[in-house]
C-alpha cells in the first residue's frame, strides 16, 4: 500500500455538523519579532502597549458588531495574531467578559489562544486558564534548533517541549504547529522529526508546508536564489509521509493541514471551513455575518494605531463591509468546505447558489480520482486531489 493509499484509509469518516455556529475572532497584532516567512498582520512595537486602552477598543468593536448581529450564541472564541500570549491574562479575561456581555455564551464554549512557546509566556498559562481560555495553540514550528533559527524563531526546541508540557498540564486541550518542506529537508529527516513531535501531541496538530509569501524576507531570499524549498516531487513525498505517519498515530487529517483525533478538531476553525458565521474584531480581522438575509464579508483597518483611532472615533474599525452575491457565497462554501475530509453537502451548495453543481463536471473529476462520495453521501476531495484543490474548486464552480 502506498503512502497516499494508506492515508486515505486513515481519514476520518465523518463527524460533520452543519448546524449553525457562531465564532468570534480577536486579533492581537503585536509580536516581539517578525518571522521572515510570515505575511500575517503582525507588528513589532518597542514601546509598551497600553492594554487597558486596547480592551476599551475591543469592547467598543464587539458592541458595534453585536448591534449588527444580535441574538447569536457564541460557540467559540479565538485569540489570534500576532502573538496573543503577549497579552496580560486580565486583558484576555476582560475581552471574554465583553463578548459575554453582548451575546449569549454556549455552555460548551471553546476559547483558544495562540501562544509562542517561550518559557516566559508559558508561565502565564495558568492565568489564561483562570481567565477562561480552555484550549491553547502553540507555534512550535520545528523541533530542530538550526531550523528554528533559520525560521527566525526566538525559542529553542527544548523550550518548545517544555511549553507543550505546561500546556498539557494546564489546559488538557492543546495543539501545536510545525512547518515542513523546509529548505534541504528530506522525507527521512521530516519523518524522524514528525514522529518525535507526535509523541508529545495531544488531540490536535497543525502541519503546514512552507510557502514563500510575497513581500516577506523569505521571498527576497528566494528571488535571489539564496533559499530553495524542496521541489514539487519532494514536497509531495513530504506530504504523503505526513499523512501516513499522522494516520498511524491516530491523528488523521480532518483538513488539508490539520490533524486530530475524532472529537479533537478545532471547533473555531470548523466554523470557517463549514461556512458558518463569525465576527472579526481587532486590526485586520475578517468576518462573515448574515444580516437581513444577506451574507456580509467584513474586514477592519490593518494598521494597529489607525484601527485604534478609528474605533475610538467611530466605535468600529470596519473598512470593508461587502454584501456577497449568491455565486460568491457558493464559491466560498466550495473552497472552504472541500478543504475538509468530511467534504460538503451538495444540497447545501444548491441552496446557497440557487443551482446545483453540474453532474458532468463531478463525473469527470471522479473519473480522474480527484473527488469521491462518502458513505454519508457527501462530496469530498480525495487525498490525491488535495494538492490540486484550487483547480478542483475552479472546475466545479465554473
Amino acid at each position: 500500500m502506498s503512502a497516499a493509499d494508506h492515508s486515505v484509509a486513515g481519514r476520518q469518516p465523518g463527524g460533520h455538523d452543519d448546524r449553525p455556529a457562531f465564532g468570534v475572532y480577536i486579533h492581537w497584532p503585536f509580536c516581539l519579532s517578525k518571522c521572515p516567512y510570515c505575511d500575517f498582520n503582525s507588528h513589532v512595537r518597542r514601546e509598551q502597549i497600553d492594554e487597558a486602552r486596547w480592551v476599551r477598543a475591543f469592547t467598543k468593536e464587539i458592541g458595534h458588531t453585536a448591534a449588527r448581529a444580535p441574538g447569536r450564541v457564541v460557540s467559540t472564541i479565538f485569540f489570534g495574531g500576532g502573538t496573543p500570549s503577549l497579552m496580560l491574562p486580565k486583558t484576555v479575561a476582560a475581552v471574554i467578559d465583553a463578548i459575554a456581555g453582548h451575546w449569549q455564551i454556549a455552555p460548551d464554549l471553546e476559547i483558544t489562544l495562540e501562544a509562542n512557546p517561550t518559557s516566559v509566556e508559558a508561565e502565564r498559562f495558568r492565568g489564561y486558564r483562570t481567565a477562561g481560555v480552555n484550549r491553547v495553540s502553540l507555534g512550535v514550528q520545528a523541533l530542530d534548533d538550526r531550523a528554528l533559527a533559520a525560521l527566525g524563531r526566538t525559542h529553542s526546541a527544548r523550550e518548545a517541549l517544555d511549553a507543550v508540557e505546561v500546556a498539557r498540564g494546564v489546559f488538557g486541550r492543546y495543539s501545536f504547529d510545525l512547518i515542513y518542506a523546509r529548505p534541504d529537508q528530506t522525507p527521512e529527516q521530516w519523518s524522524r522529526e514528525l514522529r518525535s513531535a507526535l509523541r508529545e501531541a495531544g488531540e490536535h496538530v497543525s502541519l503546514y508546508q512552507l510557502t514563500i509569501e510575497p513581500e516577506t524576507p523569505f521571498a527576497a531570499l528566494h528571488a535571489a536564489g539564496k533559499l530553495r524549498p524542496p521541489d514539487e516531487n519532494t514536497a509531495r513525498l513530504l506530504y504523503d509521509v505526513t499523512q501516513e505517519i499522522c494516520a498511524a498515530h491516530g491523528l488523521p487529517a480532518y483538513e488539508i493541514s490539520n490533524h486530530a483525533r475524532p472529537g479533537g478538531e478545532c471547533r473555531h476553525n470548523l466554523i470557517y471551513w463549514r461556512a458558518h458565521e463569525y465576527a472579526g474584531v481587532g486590526p485586520g480581522a475578517h468576518g462573515r455575518l448574515d444580516i437581513a438575509g444577506e451574507r456580509h464579508a467584513t474586514a477592519t483597518e490593518k494598521r494597529p494605531e489607525t484601527w485604534l483611532a478609528r474605533v475610538e472615533k467611530d466605535g468600529h474599525g470596519l473598512v470593508v463591509d461587502d454584501v456577497l452575491t449568491s455565486a460568491e457565497t457558493a464559491d466560498e462554501f466550495l473552497l472552504m468546505g472541500l478543504r475538509l475530509a468530511e467534504g460538503i453537502d451538495a444540497t447545501r451548495y444548491t441552496q446557497i447558489a440557487g443551482r446545483p453543481l453540474e453532474p458532468e463536471r463531478i463525473d469527470a473529476l471522479r473519473q480522474h480520482g480527484l473527488i469521491e462520495t462518502t458513505p454519508a453521501g457527501r462530496m469530498r476531495v480525495t487525498l490525491s486531489g488535495f494538492p490540486l484543490l484550487d483547480s478542483v474548486v475552479a472546475d466545479l464552480a465554473a
